[in-house]
């Protein structure tokens, strides 16, 4: 049985690693479909229509127009990595302005198991609207991987971290 892996990514450096990101995940036996913000797309232009061929799958950076058919498979667990202040600030304050925040916004009420990584610099991460929305999100359900075992601002980002976190992933809360 195909498990489906929506893996979103924001605008951060870790993002230009996305297609080993796919091929790890399908190696795990995921069909991954890959959602991006639209200045992750924007950085990753000239790749997407690869990106959309290993995947199988449209590469989605906007919400769909009225009457659209939906072209992915729903998603057993969503990886939402890297996450920026922004994405993470956005999603726990329920501002779904762009279409990878609005699924997972979506996702918390429908119960998905849902990760997230994010991925700021230190400066960010001591800001006190940050913290509050790790809150927001992890008593949402969501597993946030931050601070022990997460992502450290000027270490290399931990893609297998997250990918394993995926395996465990449990419903959200709600």
């Amino acid at each position: 049985m195909t498990r489906t892996l929506y893996l979103f990514c924001s605008a951060a450096p870790p993002v230009f690693d996305v297609a080993w990101v796919i091929e790890e995940a399908q190696a795990r036996g995921w069909d991954v479909c890959l959602g991006l913000t639209p200045t992750a797309a924007g950085w990753l232009e000239g790749s997407l229509d690869g990106l959309a061929a290993l995947t199988g799958h449209p590469v989605r950076y906007a919400y769909p127009r009225p009457g659209e058919p939906e072209v992915w498979p729903a998603a057993d667990v969503v990886l939402f990595a890297p996450a920026t202040f922004n994405s993470v600030n956005a999603w726990a304050l329920g501002l779904t302005g762009t279409f990878v925040v609005g699924v997972v916004a979506e996702g918390i009420g429908k119960r998905l198991p849902i990760v997230a990584a994010p991925c700021l610099n230190e400066d960010l991460a001591r800001h006190p609207r940050f913290e509050r929305s790790l809150d927001v999100l992890r008593g949402a359900g969501v597993t946030v991987l931050h601070g022990d075992g997460g992502p450290v601002p000027g270490e290399p980002y931990p893609w297998t971290l997250a990918l394993d976190a995926v395996e465990g992933a449990r419903p959200a809360a709600g």
